[in-house]
């Protein structure tokens, strides 16, 4: 039986090339392949792309944000991409983030919780009854209804969580979790709080799939493929305060607080500098082809169920960044 893996996209390759990449996962064994939303394409256009052009991986969002999309079409994207794939379709949602949805999108931002709960019973009522009617706190329906037949009544959904109540509404109502940017402790942790919210809704923690994206980098030393996440992570936790939270609670408090300095002054060099080898380390993929297969199979002795790998490229030469880490990371036997 070959190992769990997925390969997950937040920009960098175009559209074409991301359908070329996840082609070639499909044939190396991947089990996944997910495509974010944020500023590298739309991911349910893409997905539909990869739908038609393979026959096998399963195919994700990780994620479609709650705010910036409404219930319906959330739920009729989601449904096209598994009517396309024949079944092959999760849904991953989240809440995303303030200093995105707010400044990009112009849209309001409140509750998030709440609003990734009721996002999930829409989309279900939904998929499952072709008539949508919901009062909530965050959101009404007044009267919604399908003109077509859903592939299947119901469709697996994944929640995104980084912090204990998103983690525990994950266990209560999800199918599986997408974590990010973990360290080798981080699933031992989240299935405690995973366990949680299934007790509360009398569920089966087991039923609930840990995955968790990787910054991933290979190259021929590792200080080479620290250097490729080096820009990634500066992003991510100079940009996005609930990200620079969890790398300060990770243990990293000093390099988190120097990134979020440099990256508000806008010296981006600065913020890059600021980020250590021990955090990358502990919380990405970055290394040799041996290191990498040998680190991902200690994220499946850890707790996690579905390691995707995340590389971060920009440019002309994204692709071939990519496809590099596809074949190093491909699972073995």
């Amino acid at each position: 039986m070959k190992q769990r893996i997925g390969i997950g996209f937040s920009g960098g390759p175009n559209a074409s090339e991301i359908v070329a990449c996840v082609k070639l996962a499909e044939q190396l064994g991947y089990e996944s392949a997910w495509v974010a939303e944020g500023h590298g394409g739309d991911q349910f256009a893409v997905l539909s792309a990869c739908a038609v052009s393979t026959e096998r991986i399963l195919l994700g969002t990780d994620i479609t944000s709650v705010f910036v999309r409404t219930v319906p079409t959330i739920a009729m994207a989601a449904m096209t991409v598994d009517e396309l794939s024949k079944g092959r379709f999760i849904l991953g949602v989240g809440s995303s983030h303030k200093v995105q949805v707010v400044p990009e999108h112009g849209v309001a931002y409140a509750k998030p919780l709440t609003r990734v709960r009721e996002t999930v019973e829409a989309v279900r009522q939904l998929v499952q009854t072709g008539n949508l009617h919901y009062q909530g706190e965050t959101f009404t329906i007044e009267k919604f209804d399908l003109w077509f037949t859903p592939h299947r009544p119901r469709l697996p959904i994944y929640i995104a969580a980084v912090f204990p109540k998103m983690t525990a509404l994950s266990g209560e109502i999800a199918d599986g979790i997408i974590l990010t940017r973990s360290t080798l402790e981080t699933a031992a942790t989240a299935r405690t709080h995973i366990a949680e919210g299934a007790a509360k809704a009398g569920r089966d923690v087991s039923d609930v799939t840990v995955t968790t994206l990787l910054p991933t980098a290979v190259a021929d030393t590792m200080a080479e493929a620290r250097d490729q996440i080096r820009p990634g992570l500066a992003l991510y936790a100079g940009f996005f305060p609930r990200y620079n939270q969890l790398m300060a609670s990770q243990g990293f408090e000093g390099e988190a607080h120097d990134i979020a300095r440099a990256w508000k002054a806008g010296d981006r060099e600065a913020a890059i500098r600021a980020v250590s080898d021990a955090m990358i380390d502990e919380t990405s993929v970055a290394g040799t082809p041996e290191y990498c297969l040998e680190r991902l199979d200690r994220y499946r002795r850890s707790g996690v169920d579905l390691p995707i790998i995340s590389p971060f490229a920009r440019g002309t030469a994204a692709r071939k960044t990519f496809e590099t880490a596809i074949r190093a990371c491909a699972p073995q036997e």
